[in-house]
């Protein structure tokens, strides 16, 4: 029977870091090696890591990538290396190198360019046009990209089917998104049984700015089944014995297949086999048996992303220490937290920044999940300081009554504080606001909006109070105090303020923005699910003036189908008014 000894490797890549990379890779393979590896496989574009954006119109990026590359060949003497890199041809293309016997031995490029919701691939590359399978000692392997995989008619349909390939290495960089993880493991699944093919899914681990990368690399039979799956959000490399003889014998009981290739294969669909110099075959020492790992649930899912983004953002970025404002409310406690796990308590200052009408309820919160968690903890009373800018003002302002102004100058006053910190002790700042603030404007310019990273900038309110109350569950006690989590939220910026006199209960405020923010439905679908049209008009109306705050705000760490940024591209200028009456 024919075997093939395959390795994922799962890593995490720095954008830009082609040393870091290429030595990190280099790790991967020596670790594939002992494991007696017949090929080993890396994530897309693993070499300069993903998405370079506009270093890729610097020719010498280019370049250099390239001859990282070309340090990897003496490498494949011991075993086949599929590795993701920018090639350079008459235009550059995302590509895949296959090297073999300190060769390399063949070029995937990259068919299907993602050009939505955060891909600007269209923007940098040229589109491939040929579908290469190699044979590998008997084996016949199809190389390819992340989008490839995702269209049913694409690359993988027409390796399989022309090229006879048994087994598809895909190499992917994969952004997370709630619930995306067991979508697409279910679309791999699907491709692996209708092609009749083993199917080796090798994705990207990690923070790239507002993206994070879940991994959730995975091995699946032709029947759709995991054979070897890897943990998410952690490096891994995983290894299987691929029998490529069980795929022939269910194509025998396949009569969809003789169907199709009655036709010959479209012109603009070509397909070629390579075949690549042989490999002595060797007894191997059998590898541990291992079940696939399973599958986080939801919150903890959810959880690690946060805690996995803000690591490489801070990390990557070259900084070690934290800060953020701790005002004992929901929001501050939750970005507390990811920050406590993410980076160690030990790097982590919690500044608590009372005004004259902070409760007494808020200081104490704030200073006891400091101590729960084991964070840094300082108080800075800003009434003085509040005082002194009211007396400057005076003279401006005159007899005109108090107004947002006065509550927008105590935040911008925090946010003074916060970067005086940043810049004698050089910690980044983190910002507080959720999905649903940044929506509606309910944030301040220049004052809570103040910082690096907004971790939560993507966690609608709702379900910030999930994971608060999924974290305690983890420590088996309130480590985020149970009074954070049932008084009600409030800004605390004059007497007796709540969000609600601002804003909707987040229980209609939150789906409506769901609805608009992340399924773009129009005013009139959101109004058939129940909610009132005065409402919907102003929440609608809210999100789209407020886009000018969202453009000057730090960006946040992408969880759901649709956040603010790359993903979300909205005018300021902006007249268009959902609900109105058309004349």
């Amino acid at each position: 029977m024919r075997s093939l000894r395959l390795a994922l490797a799962q890593t995490n890549s720095t954008v830009g870091d082609l040393a870091g990379n290429y030595k990190k890779i280099v790790d991967y393979i020596n670790r594939a090696i002992e494991m007696e590896a017949d090929i080993v496989a890396f994530p897309e574009l693993a070499i300069c890591g993903y998405p370079p954006e506009d270093l890729l119109l610097r020719p010498e990026f280019i370049d250099d990538n390239l001859q990282y590359l070309n340090k990897l060949l003496p490498l494949s003497e011991k075993i086949s290396i599929v590795v993701g890199f920018v090639d350079r041809k008459d235009d550059i293309f995302n590509a895949a190198a296959i090297l073999h016997q300190g060769s390399l031995e063949g070029v995937y490029h990259k068919q299907f360019l993602p050009n939505y919701s955060v891909f600007d691939e269209n923007r940098y590359f040229q589109e491939g046009k040929s579908n290469p399978v190699f044979l590998y000692n008997g084996i016949n392997i199809g190389v390819n990209i992340c989008e490839d995989i995702w269209y049913p008619g694409g690359p993988l349909h027409y390796q399989a089917l022309y090229g006879d390939a048994e087994v598809i290495i895909n190499l992917s960089a994969s952004p997370y998104a709630m619930e995306k993880i067991a979508d697409r493991e279910e679309m791999l699944s699907v491709r692996a049984r209708d092609n009749d093919v083993i199917l080796a899914y090798c994705n990207l681990v990690g923070g790239q700015d507002d993206l994070v990368f879940d991994g959730s690399s995975v091995i699946l039979s032709e029947n759709g089944e995991p054979i070897s799956r890897a943990p998410a959000f952690e490096e891994a490399l995983i290894c299987a014995d691929l029998h490529p003889d069980q795929v022939f014998s269910k194509r025998l009981h396949d009569p969809r297949r003789r169907k199709e290739k009655r036709f010959d294969p479209p012109e603009d669909k070509l397909v070629w086999k390579v075949a690549l110099m042989p490999v002595e075959e060797k007894q191997k020492k059998p590898l541990p048996d291992t079940e696939p790992h399973l599958p986080m649930v939801r919150h903890n899912e959810i959880y690690a992303a946060l805690t996995t983004g803000l690591r490489d953002y801070v990390h990557k970025n070259g900084f070690s220490k934290i800060a953020l404002g701790l005002s004992g409310g929901i929001d501050s406690a939750l970005v507390a937290a990811v920050a406590a796990d993410a980076l160690g308590p030990e790097n982590v200052m919690a500044i608590s920044m009372p005004s004259k009408f902070t409760s007494d309820d808020s200081k104490t919160d704030a200073e006891q999940l400091a101590e729960n968690f084991g964070i840094n903890f300082s108080e800075i009373a800003i009434g003085d300081l509040y005082n002194t800018y009211i007396d400057a003002l005076k003279p401006l302002f005159g007899d005109r009554e108090a107004d947002l102004t006065e509550e927008n100058l105590q935040a911008r006053i925090r946010g003074t504080l916060l970067m005086g910190y940043s810049n004698k002790f050089g910690a980044l700042i983190l910002t507080t606001g959720n999905k649903s603030e940044y929506s509606t404007g309910y944030c301040t310019l220049y004052g809570d909006m103040v910082g690096a990273v907004a971790v939560i900038k993507d966690v609608p309110k709702l379900l910030v109070y999930e994971l608060c109350r999924h974290r305690n569950n983890v420590a088996g006690f309130d480590i985020i105090p149970r009074n954070i989590l049932t008084k009600e939220p409030s800004a605390e910026l004059r007497p007796d303020q709540k969000d609600t006199d601002s804003l909707p209960p987040y229980e209609v405020l939150d789906p409506i923005i769901e609805a608009y923010v992340e399924r773009d439905l129009g005013f009139d679908e959101i109004v058939s699910m129940g909610y009132d049209r005065d409402t919907v008009q102003r929440v609608i109306r809210l999100t789209d003036i407020n886009e000018y705050k969202r453009r000057q705000s730090a960006p946040g760490i992408k969880i759901t189908a649709r956040a603010f940024g790359k993903d979300r591209r909205f005018p300021i200028t902006n007249r268009y008014k959902p609900g109105t009456e058309i004349d």
